[in-house]
């Protein structure tokens, strides 16, 4: 999902740099309409008009449109479209970029930061958008009752207010990276914070018109919204197709428009279709597989080291993702995210180091491993390859398989040891703060260190790049060797499109152009 599960899920998509490859997959021509141009050019290309449909997996009955808890790739989406935060991200660096906030200045130690807010901008319902609002908006995520995916980013911040006109944030410690963390995706502007009703009321391009979780969603052009350099087609519909055999007939039958999560298995189908375009860009986003560090048997540090050396994380990069992505080192950070620790050694596949630590942890019974086709495409075919590889090292994985629907609600965050998948961060400090503070709400493999928490607001305060990338070097190697994160790869996003669909943008902030795939391309024809 974020999780962007961000995205996505966690995004997770709500649950998570997207540049490139075009040329290993053999379709340039087909991805020259998505090489990143300024807004300006590219509005003056744009055309406007027509019905866009998106196909896309990750949805389920139980999603709501309170975005604090936006948790999948459906919500993730749906939330660009309706919604707007103070602050965006730009595609190509991933630097921050003015939105409802015109400017922000920092003081001397970057505890306290002032932004300016556009005055000119309506929500759907037509009420002008205020500092008030916003103040609303951002005491609402930062509550600790509000079980918001943004917690673990707002906790730092002590004071929220209205000065003179502009917004004024207090923090805790100094914080550089302030302006970026407010482009989370759950922190969309809403009237009176949403505090009396979170739905899909914004100043998004575009307004919603109907939803049926897990099932459809519909949009209409905002006729008030502040921006012309997007929202060029006139209406948006999503279709939830979690099949991923549904999902492209959907796109080859030309019923949709676009899908997410192409399985790289049918790249080499797709490719000689021709109506169909690939979209491909690496990123931050990771597969992975969660141990719960506080429960039984994972809250032992061997058992943990010893399921860590028991994949081959080769043979799931090359059997699952096709060769799309990069190996991991069970830490959740690339070389896409600034002041990444680049000397880590790779942790190998070693059953007989993983044999050695099972057997130091006592454990002689089997391990049950969750997984579902939700959690990334070849999940299923993942874990069977771990239960294969970790065989070999004598430990027995039990892999069961649970349906799609709800498996960010009843799994995920919930079972001990399950797959997932993680969109990216902005920075360093948003990754380690959503799902490794022992505070954040998405700590989805339940690890707490103090010592690890204490490092993580260090890093925040720090403004010397040079010991701040030591500091997370310092982060990377406590989660690789104590936390319950296995990370064998980091993946590509597959995307494919109709060759009627211009403007796709690359964006290394997270799949689907950053969830702005509705508002930003438009139709050749």
């Amino acid at each position: 999902m974020t999780h962007e599960k961000d995205q996505s899920s966690p995004l997770k998509i709500g649950r998570r740099h997207f540049l490139g490859g075009a040329a290993a997959l053999g379709v340039l021509p087909a991805l020259a309409s998505g090489l990143l141009m300024p807004r300006d050019a590219r509005a003056q290309e744009a055309k406007r008009g027509g019905h866009l449909k998106l196909g896309l997996k990750g949805g389920a009955t139980s999603d709501a449109l309170d975005p604090a808890t936006y948790s999948a790739s459906v919500l993730f989406v749906i939330g660009r479209l309706w919604g707007d935060t103070l602050v965006e991200s730009d595609p190509k660096t991933g630097a921050p970029l003015p939105s409802l906030a015109t400017s922000w200045t920092p003081s001397a130690d970057a505890s306290v930061w002032t932004f300016k807010i556009r005055n000119d901008v309506q929500f759907h319902d037509g009420s002008k958008m205020t500092v008030a609002d916003i103040v609303a908006t951002l005491k609402r995520h930062a509550d600790k009752n509000s079980q918001s995916g943004a917690l673990g980013l707002m906790a730092s911040i002590t004071g929220i207010e209205e000065k003179a006109g502009d917004l004024v944030l207090t923090l805790s410690e100094g914080n550089a990276d302030l302006p970026l963390l407010l482009t989370d995706y759950h922190l969309i502007i809403q009237p009176k914070g949403g505090v009396d009703k979170p739905a899909a009321v914004g100043t998004g391009p575009y307004i919603l018109k109907s939803f049926e979780p897990g099932v459809r969603a519909t949009f209409e052009k905002n006729p008030r919204d502040w921006r012309s350099d997007r929202g060029f087609v006139d209406s948006v519909e999503i279709l939830v197709i979690n099949d991923n055999t549904a999902r492209i007939a959907a796109l080859a039958s030309g019923q949709v428009h676009f899908v997410n999560n192409v399985d790289p298995k049918t790249v080499p189908m797709l490719q000689r279709a021709p109506t169909v375009d690939i979209l491909r860009n690496a990123g931050k986003g990771f597969y992975c597989f969660l141990m719960h560090c506080d429960t039984a048997p994972f809250d032992n540090a061997d058992l943990r080291l010893a399921l860590k050396y028991a994949i081959d994380r080769q043979s799931i990069l090359d059997k699952v993702l096709g060769g799309y992505g990069t190996i991991g080192n069970d830490y959740p950070v690339n070389s896409n995210y600034a002041l990444a620790p680049t000397d880590i050694e790779q942790r190998p596949y070693d059953p007989d180091k993983a044999a050695f630590h099972f057997k130091k942890s006592g454990l002689d019974r089997p391990i049950q491993l969750l997984t579902s086709d939700a959690a990334f495409p070849g999940a299923v075919d993942a874990a069977i390859l771990f239960q294969q590889s970790a065989r070999k090292a004598g430990i027995a994985i039990d892999v069961k398989r649970e349906p799609e629907d709800g498996y960010w609600t009843n799994v995920w965050n919930n079972k001990p040891f399950c797959a997932s998948f993680w969109g990216g961060r902005p920075t360093q400090d948003s990754r380690y703060s959503t799902s490794y503070l022992s505070t954040a709400e998405w700590n989805d493999t339940r690890f707490k260190r103090p010592d690890f928490d204490k490092l993580v607001l260090q890093a925040r305060a720090e403004l010397d790049d040079a010991k701040r990338k030591v500091l997370y070097r310092q982060l990377a190697l406590i989660v690789r060797d104590d936390g319950g994160l296995i990370l064998p790869v980091f993946n590509d996003y597959i995307m494919a499109s109709s060759k009627t669909l211009k403007g796709y943008v690359d964006d290394i902030g997270n799949d689907m152009s950053n969830g702005y795939i509705g508002s930003r391309v438009w139709f050749n024809a």
